[in-house]
This record gives C-alpha cells, structure tokens and sequence, in this order.
C-alpha cells in the first residue's frame, strides 16, 4: 500500500534542502567555512531544545564514534559548499547524489556486506553519467570534480558510520554533535576569514541552520513512515527542484548532453535502489 504521507514527507524535505542549498548558492561570495557556520549553528539550538524538550542526554554513548561522524560530516559538508562555487548548482547536486555507490564500497571494506552484481553494474552506469556531465559542461574543471566526488566520497562513508551507531543513539544526539562540532570548528576559521554579510542576505543566512533541521525532520518522518527502500527514490525529486532552480533563478543552461548525464547518474541510483530491495545478493 503507497503510504501517501511518507511521499509527501520526503518531497517536502527535498524541497527544503533544495531552498537550502539555493541559499547557500546566492551567498556564497561569503568563505566556504562561513557558510558552514551559519549553516550550523542554527541547526544546533533547535537540536538542543528538542534534546531538553525530551529530556534526551546529550552526550551520548559512543562518544568516539559521534566524533568521527561528525569530524567526516563536517568536512563533507565544507567541500560541498566550496564545489557551489565552482561548479552549477544542479551538477554539484546531481554529482554528491553518488554518496550511495560509495557507502556500498565502505560498507564491504568495512561491514563485511555483501554488493550485488547489478549494484556494480549501476556504479559503473552512474560513472558513465559522471563522463557525461563533465565531459559536456565546461563550467565543471577537474579541481571542482575532485572536490564534489570527495564530498560524496565523504558523505558515502558518513552512511556507514551511522549505521555502525546503529540504535545506540538518539538521531537528534547524532545531529546535534555532527552540527555542534561543525559550528565550533568553522567558527574558530571564521575569526581569521569573516566576511560581514551584505545587510539583505542576514535574513537568508539565518534561516540556513533552520531549513536544515526542517529537512531532517521531515526526511526522518518520512523514513519512519515508509521502508527506505520505498521512499528513498522519492528524495532525488531535488535533482529536479534544484535544476529548475539553476537554469530559472541563475540563468544555469545545461546542454542536452549534460542533462543525460545527469539524467543517467539519478536513473543509476534508482536501479540500486530498487536492486536493494528486490535485487539476489551476491
């Protein structure tokens, strides 16, 4: 049965994340460590509250372990919001969409699991859209491909670090480590590179911590409503949101090649998904 509601969830969480992300994109003449500031620290009071609201501990368990996620979170996050500057908004999301392909790599290195054949086969298929895409959009250099596979790389291992937490942990404890880390981390860079925002984009960075814990809210109710496998796919509706934003809002045209590889890279991540749940394991 379609769990209407889990759909409409997880549309709306990509929906914000895409308003997030086009935030971060019209501000971003501010430092890369400046816009994980701000992308934080909001987030962090509201994970706070909701931690004292329910009375939930804060520190935790696995202390070691919501260090190390929050230490590869943070970095991830950094490199995604430096390829905004290199690169058009809907390739640096299409390309860190590739985080998936990645977790399936750590999680056999790491967590012992096994891959199926036809997983491979949509990684190489998603490779082959990331040739596509770079090979046919000149905005995109080698230095921004390295820098967007490495925030998907990241975000990748991040998955596997989450679920060797597993149950242990609350998921605000998580988040709030990952976002309080991030906002002391960046807010020591920021003391030596800040930049005064322009007067009618304090608004804009302000709601960038609040759209972010939305996003994650909405997407865990969504997850909680729905088995992953069925809801997921619904999550790369930002691929869209954030394409149209590109080319409408900054003027981003992609050729027809650029959009099929585009096209190929969320089509490849569909398929592991659906082999996930229906697939033979291997």
């Amino acid at each position: 049965m379609i769990n209407y509601r889990a759909i409409g969830y997880m549309v709306l969480s990509a929906l914000t994340f895409t308003i997030l992300n086009t935030i971060i994109k019209e501000v971003n003449y501010l430092p890369t460590f400046e816009l994980v500031f701000f992308r934080s620290i909001g987030s962090v009071f509201l994970g706070l509250a909701v931690l004292k609201g329910n009375k939930i501990p804060l520190w935790g368990n696995n202390k070691k372990l919501l260090i190390l996620r929050a230490i590869v979170g943070m970095t991830g996050m950094t490199l995604f919001f430096q390829a905004f500057k290199m690169m058009p908004l809907a390739s640096a999301v299409s390309l860190r969409y590739l985080s998936p392909f990645f977790a399936a790599m750590f999680a056999v290195w790491l967590l012992k699991e096994k891959v199926s054949r036809f997983q491979w086969l949509f990684f190489l298929t998603a490779f082959g859209g990331v040739v596509l895409l770079k090979g046919f959009d000149h905005r995109i250099t080698m230095l921004g491909l390295a820098v967007i596979l490495s925030a998907a790389v990241l975000s990748g291992l991040v998955y596997v670090i989450i679920r060797k937490i597993g149950t242990s942990e609350h998921p605000v404890v998580v988040v709030t480590y990952f976002m309080g880390i991030a906002t002391i981390v960046s807010g020591i860079v920021c003391l030596f590179y800040w930049k005064t925002p322009k007067p009618e984009h304090w608004i804009l960075v302000l709601l960038m911590g609040i759209l972010g814990f939305i996003a994650q809210v909405l997407m865990t109710r969504a997850l909680q409503l729905a088995e992953a496998n069925l809801i997921v796919p619904f999550k790369y509706a930002e691929v869209i949101f954030t394409l149209l934003v590109g080319w409408f809002l900054f003027g981003e045209h992609q050729t027809l090649m650029a959009l099929l590889g585009i096209g190929i890279i969320v089509i490849s991540l569909l398929g592991n998904v659906y082999v996930k749940r229906f697939g033979n394991k291997n």
